[in-house]
């Protein structure tokens, strides 16, 4: 449309095809339903491509077309707004990541390319690129227990991490023989079975937070480093986390420690594939 001079159809179109891409990528973790982002995505082509025709066909054939309908301009303006798009969504909305090791097994792999969701936490430091986001977190709340989340690390925020918050501020956190200790009461979890990674086996188990929500975890041996701990209370403005894979996992039982509200950033939202298992499917994440 801004080909044939209708900058704000052209606009409308655009929009309606950012809407659509946005709804689609929900639709991701339900294999009926993403059947249906792609035919809505065709559908509003073709409305485009038949709209644009009948636009084309009516207009008189000395029209004079606007600057930007020329090629080299649109070609100028649709790149600078796909950059200012790609940015916007990157810190506003969606994220990508790629796992680079085995620390949340089973629920991550390594290899696994997933998207964050930005906005379910509001805004804090490191929402925006360079750390220039507002200090304190704005439009939005802390996460829950349960919530696999995206925070720099507090010893060096040059580096991100994924892990599981199972502590909130105010939270007495203990781990004894392998078990989750929240508040002086043992965490429910049950075996699930042995899980083969990588030509090697660990033990899976199901916890289940007093909240009732529930996730796997993995453990390869028992009397680990981090199988035994002393108490640990979660300070005012600050999360405990941990990995899924007990054993090999660096997080707030070392030296790490607890995680500050501001680093928190992004909630992992859906695996969308992995670059070394072609096997694995597009899944949200526990």
């Amino acid at each position: 449309m801004a080909y044939l001079g209708r900058g704000w159809n052209a606009i409308a179109y655009f929009i309606g095809g950012i809407i659509i891409s946005i709804a689609q990528l929900w639709l991701f973790g339900v294999p009926s339903a993403a059947v249906f982002g792609y035919l809505l995505i065709f559908a509003w082509h073709l409305i485009g491509l038949l709209h644009g025709y009948r636009t084309a066909k009516k207009m008189p054939a000395e029209t004079m077309f606007p600057w930007y309908s020329r090629w080299y301009s649109l070609f100028l303006i649709f790149l600078i707004a796909a950059l200012a798009l790609a940015m916007l969504v990157r810190s506003l909305l969606f994220q990508p990541f790629t796992m680079p090791a085995s620390s949340m097994l089973p629920n991550l792999q390594s290899g696994d390319y997933m998207f964050a969701q930005k906005y379910v936490y509001g805004y804090s430091r490191y929402s925006f690129p360079y750390g220039l986001g507002p200090r304190h977190r704005i439009f939005g709340y802390g996460p829950e227990r349960g919530d696999v989340v995206i925070f720099r690390q507090p010893m060096d925020p040059r580096i991100d991490f994924v892990k599981r918050v199972v502590g909130l501020p105010g939270d007495r956190i203990q781990m004894k023989s392998g078990i989750l200790y929240l508040n002086g009461t043992a965490v429910e979890r049950e075996p699930a079975g042995d899980l083969t990674y990588q030509s090697e086996t660990v033990h899976a188990f199901k916890e289940t937070l007093p909240s009732g929500r529930s996730y796997m975890i993995v453990e390869q041996v028992d009397n680990s480093r981090g199988d035994n701990t002393r108490e640990f209370t979660v300070p005012d403005g600050h999360y405990f986390v941990l990995g899924d894979n007990r054993d090999n996992s660096l997080d707030s039982r070392f030296d790490m420690g607890f995680v500050p509200d501001d680093n928190i950033y992004a909630k992992a939202a859906i695996v969308l594939f992995n670059s070394e298992d072609k096997s694995r499917q597009t899944s949200w994440i526990q």
